[in-house]
């Protein structure tokens, strides 16, 4: 039972800080594109690269702490979900250039930066 808490606590946070980053990018880059949700599909790939790669290196790590930051925080966090939506309103709208570079930015750099957040921790001695 300990676990769903945390992974639903850790969902909540990472569920308010997607909200807080799209508000941000939608101040500063407005509404035209859904940059915030690019923007935290990459951050989170990016991030669960370093958890996971850092994780796998020490021992005695808990499963509460995987659970709450990995399938809570990251889960809630990233907007997959969101994506598809966006993707499916632009194609819809007939934004077809605008779709395929989201679908396409969004998939190459999140992978991207997954590989990178787990190289960036494989590096460190």
């Amino acid at each position: 039972m300990s676990h769903i808490l945390l992974v639903a606590l850790g969902g909540g946070l990472g569920a308010s800080a997607r909200y807080l980053t799209n508000l941000a990018a939608l101040r500063i880059a407005g509404p035209n594109f859904p940059w915030g949700t690019l923007a935290v599909n990459i951050i989170g790939s990016f991030v669960m690269g370093v958890l996971i790669a850092s994780l796998a290196r020490r021992t005695g790590t808990s499963m509460e702490l995987r659970s709450f930051l990995a399938t809570g925080f990251l889960g809630g966090f990233t907007t997959f979900s969101a994506f598809s939506l966006d993707f499916a309103l632009m194609w819809e709208r007939g934004n077809i250039w605008h779709g395929a570079f989201y679908l396409g930015a969004s998939v190459l750099l999140s992978i991207l930066a997954l590989f990178a957040g787990l190289a960036l921790i494989r590096a460190i001695p």
